[in-house]
């Protein structure tokens, strides 16, 4: 597997940029669209956290272990949320995606697919990923929906395993796409952006 490095993604009406201090008013903007802050099991910052919340992102790209970026909607050519690499484990193979969230309006359209479409054949097709994972709160259901309509295999729950914004501590379930699995997946989410869908 090859070292992930900042690198732009683009397709499907979409545009992954490698995130940058410069993106803190778009991610402000994106999430006062729904108010997304107010979900306790997500991890989107409220406005005055956003320039610590992408700090911390670039402090992970530093150490190597996370690959931030910010979502634009190429058609309205606005920032409409974001999403990283996490757990990068070279000498294994993996990446997580995760640390995903989308304006209120953007849920349940095409942009999560074509963002997962683009991830995902970064990191089987060019850096050589042997598995993809993903992680989520237990309380977190429609993100649990949405990876399992990527055909994401369910691998377990890990209880007490992750400290939300609020102070509780959260169940994290915790899914995988193999390499071997990743053409029938690849074929699912082609499938899906072509009848215009988003999340299931």
């Amino acid at each position: 597997m090859k070292p992930p490095v900042p690198v732009t993604l683009e397709g499907h009406g979409v545009r992954l940029e490698p995130l940058t201090a410069a993106h803190e008013a778009g991610l402000i903007a994106a999430a006062r669209d729904g108010e997304l802050w107010e979900l306790w099991f997500t991890s989107v910052p409220r406005p005055e956290e956003t320039a610590g919340y992408i700090g911390a992102a670039l402090e992970g790209l530093a150490a190597g272990h996370m690959l931030p970026w910010a979502v634009r909607d190429l058609a309205t050519d606005t920032i409409v949320g974001s999403t990283r690499y996490h757990d990068i484990v070279t000498k294994v193979d993996r990446v997580e995606i995760g640390y995903t969230w989308y304006s209120a309006s953007r849920q349940r359209s095409h942009v999560n697919a074509a963002c997962k479409l683009l991830l995902l054949s970064h990191a089987f097709d060019t850096l050589g990923c042997a598995v993809v994972g993903f992680r989520t709160d237990n309380f977190n259901f429609r993100s649990q929906r949405a990876i399992e309509g990527l055909g994401a295999s369910k691998d377990g729950v890990l209880r007490h395993h992750f400290a939300r914004r609020d102070g509780s501590v959260r169940d994290s379930v915790m899914y995988t796409i193999l390499a071997s699995e990743w053409g029938d997946v690849r074929r699912n989410l082609v499938a899906r952006l072509g009848r215009g869908r988003g999340n299931p």
